[in-house]
C-alpha cells in the first residue's frame, strides 16, 4: 500500500455532501486514490441552495496544506472553492513551496442556485497567481466568460476562450460545454497547440449538484495515478456521465450525483 496514489483537494466544505471536499474525497476513494483535504471555507447548504459561507482564516488553509504535504505528499492536487484573494495567494505559495506539478484548477465561482462562491476581487488573483501553476484548468462556460471577458456560445468561441485562458499560463485548458444547448455535450481540451473534442449524450435531469467538483476530482485522481492527460479526461468524463445517469435522486432541488458510480 505504500505506493498508493495520493490526491489533495483544496476546497470548501458542502454540508449537503454533493460538492466540495465531500464530493472530492468520495470520488478519490471510488477511483482508488487516497484522498486528503485542506478546507478553505465552510458552507451551510442543501440541494435547495447555499444559506451561508464562512471562510477559514488564511493561515488555517496554508497550514493544512503544509502539514499534509510535508508528511504525506501528493501525487496530484485540485482546487475548488477558494473564495478570496488572500486564500488564493496562500494556496499558490504552498503549491510552489512543495513543487506540486499536477494541479487541477476548478475555478469555482457560482453555486448551482446562484450564490457567489468567489469574491469579485479574487478573480484577478486567480488569473495571476494560480492559473500559471495549473496543469489543467476546468472552467464551465460562465466561468470561462468571467476569466476571459468573452461571450462564449459556440464551439468556435469555446476554442477562442481556451486560447485566451491558456495565455494566462495554464498548461492545458478543458472547456466544459454543459451550459450549451443541445442533446450532445461537447468539451474541448486545448494543450497550447492542438484541440481535442470530447462529446457525450446529455442527460436531462435537475440532479447535477457538484458535477464540476466531481469531474475535476476524477481527473485529479487519474493524474495522481499517472494516467496520460487525454486518457484521464476521457475517464473523468465517463465517470461523471455515469454519476449523473445514476444520481440517487436526493433532495428537493439540485440533487447530488452518484459518487459510487462504477465505470469499466
Amino acid at each position: 500500500m505504500s505506493t498508493i496514489a495520493k490526491a489533495l483537494t483544496i476546497a470548501g466544505s458542502d454540508s449537503g455532501g454533493g460538492a466540495g471536499i465531500q464530493a472530492d474525497l468520495k470520488t478519490f476513494h471510488q477511483l482508488g486514490v487516497y484522498g486528503m483535504s485542506a478546507i478553505t471555507a465552510i458552507t451551510a447548504q442543501n440541494t435547495l441552495g447555499v444559506a451561508g459561507v464562512y471562510p477559514l482564516p488564511t493561515e488555517a488553509v496554508a497550514q493544512q496544506m503544509h502539514e499534509v504535504l510535508r508528511d504525506l505528499g501528493a501525487d496530484a492536487a485540485k482546487t475548488g472553492m477558494l473564495f478570496n484573494a488572500e486564500i488564493i495567494r496562500a494556496v499558490a505559495e504552498e503549491v510552489k513551496a512543495f513543487g506540486l506539478k499536477k494541479l487541477v484548477v476548478d475555478p469555482v465561482m457560482i453555486a448551482k442556485g446562484g450564490s457567489k462562491l468567489l469574491l469579485d476581487e479574487a478573480i484577478v488573483a486567480l488569473k495571476t497567481e494560480l492559473l500559471p501553476l495549473a496543469e489543467v484548468v476546468t472552467p464551465n462556460l460562465p466561468e470561462a466568460e468571467c476569466l476571459t471577458g468573452m461571450r462564449i456560445e459556440t464551439t468556435d468561441e469555446m476554442r477562442e476562450g481556451a486560447k485566451a485562458i491558456h495565455a494566462l499560463g495554464a498548461r492545458n485548458v478543458l472547456m466544459k460545454g454543459g451550459h450549451m444547448q443541445g442533446d450532445v455535450v461537447v468539451d474541448i481540451l486545448f494543450d497550447g497547440t492542438a484541440f481535442h473534442e470530447l462529446s457525450h449524450e446529455r442527460i436531462h435531469t435537475r440532479h447535477t449538484h457538484g458535477t464540476g467538483c466531481t469531474f475535476s476530482a476524477a481527473l485529479t485522481a487519474e493524474l495522481a495515478k499517472n494516467t496520460p492527460l487525454i486518457t484521464a479526461v476521457e475517464k473523468a468524463n465517463r465517470f461523471i456521465f455515469e454519476a449523473i445517469k445514476t444520481a440517487p435522486q436526493l433532495g428537493g432541488g439540485h440533487g447530488p450525483t452518484n459518487h459510487w458510480a462504477v465505470v469499466d
